[in-house]
């Protein structure tokens, strides 16, 4: 098993951590997260099992792209994958700056939701992003039907730069900085 990459402890819900994807063993549980209804953003819906682990096999050997798996208090509950927008998602469409980091993040599903969960996950997603020096802004491009994932970008600190239209939806090109984010964390 892989030693966490970073770690946070959020006051009210406890331990946060993410470790790099090991896309054999984890293959089952992401598969059963990314064909789950409530991912349909994610666009892995109809992909069984084999898929699933050879996409993350072929985003682990991609030098501009990572999948971490998020635990919470040591159990798997959400993903998190980061990219270099100069070279993955966005290439030709965004103008990509030196300490942009690209980002895509999802919660497990789940009967028994946790208030505050999801913005603690994404919280947890931000501050690890930033932890890395050279990080200046993270950029995502959510779909414009995710409304859900909007309010949160929004809650810790991302603006809507513009509509695009990639391959497979119309999204909301949005960035982050530093400081946006920790604005809205009250840590100027």
């Amino acid at each position: 098993m892989n030693a966490p990459a970073f770690t946070r402890t959020d006051p009210a819900l406890g331990e946060f951590a993410l470790r790099p994807v090991d896309p054999a063993a984890d293959a089952p549980v992401l598969h059963s997260w990314v064909t789950h209804p409530k991912a349909v953003f994610w666009l892995m819906q109809d992909c069984d099992l084999a898929a699933v682990e050879k996409e993350f096999t072929r985003i682990d050997a991609d030098p501009h792209h990572d999948a971490l798996l998020g635990l919470h208090n040591g159990t798997p509950a959400f993903l998190m994958e980061r990219y270099d927008p100069a070279h993955r998602e966005l290439v030709g469409i965004h103008a990509a700056r030196p300490g942009d980091v690209g980002m895509h993040f999802l919660t497990a599903p789940t009967d028994t939701p946790v208030h505050g969960f999801t913005h603690a996950v994404i919280t947890t997603v931000m501050e690890s992003l930033f932890a890395e020096p050279d990080v200046r802004r993270v950029v995502v491009e959510p779909d414009t039907r995710n409304t859900a994932v909007h309010a949160l970008n929004k809650a810790v600190g991302f603006e809507v730069v513009r509509t695009v239209s990639l391959p497979s939806k119309d999204a909301y090109l949005s960035t982050c900085t530093r400081e946006q984010f920790l604005a809205t964390r009250g840590d100027r």
